[in-house]
């Protein structure tokens, strides 16, 4: 097997994972062939009209990863960064990610190479018709289904679901998730992401009997999902220590009022180290760190919450905290994955701490087709009762197979991904052997 690197693709690396994994799993070599290629990738350029009359061509994409399961669902990014290999992976990734919850869907990914923070929001909606206008033979509520993803929200959603209903000539709420709600999003949804890691960290609370008070944790991305997973943390006693955004973070030894950081955050649009009081805030005293220091912190939990590729080979033995929680999406390389095992570190990978944002879409979709919406208790419930089952699962296989957490949700993964796409029939039952 090729030794793991941190300098091949991100799509390579995701399939090498994949290698490993089924060392481990019993599924047919055409099974994992087929599991090794995306069905369908779209790349498209978008015209927009900016605010000063000029135009500028954005370039955009889709991939669709395999839709033996059910339809393909997966974010949609704009991002100065975004790259096919990377989409790709992100669509791999989400593939397993359905099959690790039990969620009837495939895996897709999109993205727009754009910074969304330089254009205006009129030109954000232009951008976003166009997008769906460019992609709309390629969706669809039965094909393929979007959501939000970084740099994106429930009003982009809404702008492309009414695109999309314009373009059909009929009113097409189950064509995109994670909608303003007036216009058939779910309760629930904005806080999905954050709430399904915080719920397998309560399963391990549970199992390791820890007290949440004794627990520091560390938040690298204070995004939605960084945010909500941090106060839903904090509500319960942990200790949230460091935080930190694409600029940088902060550290306090005593913790952080975290409803005072998300205020600060979404008001100012920066992070800062505050207390609020209704609407004053004053500033505590923090230290100011950077997010690679930040991934080497002294503390029971760490959180990656913000982009891939985080945790390397380079910084993964300096990495101190004894359990990781993968919140972004492939926060960790293959290579650095195998130091921190050799470690000891109990990693709760992306296929599944994360998993809660597509759950909750799944709810959204099911809502939309039915014309009947649950309250958000229901939707919670709904959600926890998933994630608890599905957590437990992947941690009694690595305990029965003595194999690393990651290893063991693609296992988990791939015996419903196999058994889908060996039930359309492989050699061996052509051949009259199975």
């Amino acid at each position: 097997m090729t030794k793991p690197s941190d300098h091949d693709g991100i799509f390579a690396d995701a399939v090498r994972r994949l290698d490993a994994t089924s060392l481990h799993a019993t599924i047919d070599p055409e099974a994992l062939e087929k599991l090794k290629h995306p069905k369908a990738i779209l790349q498209v350029s978008i015209p927009v009209r900016m605010d000063d009359g000029s135009l500028r061509i954005f370039q955009g994409c889709r991939v669709r990863h395999d839709d033996t399961r059910g339809p393909t669902k997966g974010g949609l990014r704009f991002h100065p960064d975004v790259s096919i290999d990377e989409v790709k992976a992100l669509a791999f990734w989400m593939t397993f990610k359905c099959a690790v919850v039990g969620i009837p869907y495939g895996g897709a990914k999109g993205g727009v190479v754009v910074n969304p923070k330089e254009l205006s929001r009129l030109e954000v909606e232009r951008l976003s018709r166009g997008f769906m206008a460019q992609m709309a033979d390629f969706v669809g509520p039965e094909t393929d289904i979007p959501a939000p993803d970084v740099y994106t929200n429930a009003m982009i959603m809404g702008w492309m679901m009414d695109e999309y209903s314009k373009i059909v000539r009929r009113h097409s709420p189950s064509v995109i998730t994670g909608k303003p709600i007036p216009l058939g999003g779910s309760l629930g949804r904005d806080d999905a992401t954050g709430r399904g890691a915080y719920y397998c960290i309560k399963e391990l609370e549970r199992l390791e009997g820890w007290k949440p008070k004794e627990v520091r944790v560390a938040v690298q991305g204070f995004g939605n999902a960084g945010q909500h997973v941090a106060s839903l943390l904090h509500a319960d006693g942990y200790r949230v220590v460091a935080v930190s955004d694409s600029q940088g973070g902060i550290y306090r030894e005593e913790g952080f009022d975290v409803p005072s950081l998300i205020h600060a955050k979404n008001t100012a649009r920066r992070l800062q180290a505050v207390y609020c009081r209704d609407a004053l805030c004053e500033a505590v005293d923090a230290d100011v760190i950077t997010n690679e220091q930040l991934l080497e912190l002294d503390v029971e939990i760490l959180i990656p919450a913000a982009l891939e590729s985080q945790i390397t080979i380079e910084n993964a033995e300096r990495v101190r905290a004894p359990i990781v929680v993968e919140v972004a999406n492939g926060p960790t390389t293959s290579a650095a994955d195998a130091v921190l095992n050799d470690k000891g570190v109990l990693v709760v990978p992306d296929i599944l701490a994360n998993a809660g944002g597509v759950t909750v879409s799944y709810f959204e979709w099911t809502q939309n087709r039915q014309g009947f919406y649950w309250k958000e208790s229901e939707v919670h419930d709904r959600l926890r009762e998933i994630m608890s089952r599905e957590f437990n699962a992947v941690y009694d296989l690595k305990n029965a197979k003595q194999i690393d957490m990651r290893t063991a949700a693609y296992v988990h993964a791939l015996s419903r991904l196999a058994s889908a796409i060996e039930a359309q029939g492989t050699k061996s039952y052509y051949e009259g052997v199975g």
